[in-house]
């Protein structure tokens, strides 16, 4: 748990001064985002963690005929039928090693479209990350990736920060 966030019982004879004060302190902190930061191919990618929803070991993948090269199939997650791309398709993974596994996105619809999932095929997942100061996040990625908004910085290295409207504009999954 959080060693910074500790709640403190406030005493009955606290003044309203004080209770200000406190409640002041607390709305100062910038509020905390977390990533979840996993690679593709050579490449390093983070998604917010709201926008997914799991993290599986690779799936029994089902190929689609006539498909683009990046859509690798379709896989079953408790009875949904997920699209499964690889974002990792323009490094030339090597031929034999499949992912290990499968970031699920997903993306609330609105009255115009319908909730969406989709799988984004990994090599290894690195773990989540916490941002507190915007410092972290640069707001520009490579021209060469358009899916991606901006970079995140941990551990001494970048991840590029994937934006899933931009990433379906890019690859677009099956209609199912």
């Amino acid at each position: 748990m959080n060693e910074e966030f500790q709640l403190a019982p406030i005493p009955p004879d606290a003044e309203l001064g004080e209770l200000l004060e406190a409640m002041e302190a607390s709305a100062e902190r910038t509020p905390e985002s977390q990533y979840c930061v996993f690679r593709s191919g050579r490449e390093r990618f983070c998604l917010p963690v709201l926008d997914v929803e799991e993290v599986l070991e690779w799936p029994l993948v089902t190929k689609l005929p006539l498909s683009p090269a990046y859509l690798l199939g379709i896989f079953n997650l408790r009875g949904a039928i997920v699209p499964l791309i690889d974002i990792a398709l323009t490094e030339g993974r090597r031929a034999g090693l499949l992912p290990k596994h499968v970031v699920v996105a997903s993306r609330r619809g609105d009255a115009h479209h319908e909730d969406l999932r989709l799988g984004i095929a990994a090599d290894e997942v690195v773990g989540t990350f916490s941002v507190r100061n915007m410092e972290d996040l640069l707001e520009q990625a490579p021209e060469n990736v358009p899916h991606c908004v901006g970079m995140l910085r941990h551990d001494d290295r970048l991840a590029l920060v994937i934006d899933l409207r931009r990433l379906l504009e890019v690859y677009p999954g099956p209609g199912i």
